[in-house]
């Protein structure tokens, strides 16, 4: 990576695909064969969701991979990275598009606490 603008881009883009991953709705289908939310009643009554990680082994360690913003941010820098590296023609597009949708996120998350 030669100049600061690819190095922002592959920021806002793994940042985009980490949070794609681990967050958002239309990947619960990823996180689902490894993860179940259950309901817990806490000692003063009040009701709260948990997260349970579901088996062992090499399934635990998905689960515990894609409940982690920090553990899933860094193989998706990786995957990221790499594939500008080893494919930039292929890869670029996808890059460009978690970027942009990075940093619309961002803008977003600013102005509406700005505007609140």
């Amino acid at each position: 990576m030669d100049d600061p603008f690819s190095f922002v881009l592959l920021c806002l883009a793994s940042f985009r695909l980490t949070r794609l991953i681990a967050y958002d709705a239309i990947m619960n289908w990823l996180r689902r064969p490894f993860h179940e939310w259950v309901e817990e009643e806490l000692p003063d009554g009040r009701r709260e969701v948990v997260l349970v990680l579901k088996g062992s082994g090499l399934r635990r360690w998905f689960g515990e991979l894609l409940s982690c913003y920090w553990c899933t941010g860094i193989w998706c820098a990786a995957f990221c990275y790499a594939g500008m590296m080893l494919w930039p023609t292929v890869f670029q597009p996808f890059i460009v598009l978690l970027a942009i949708a990075g940093g619309a996120a961002l803008i977003e998350t600013i102005v509406s606490r700005w505007l609140s």
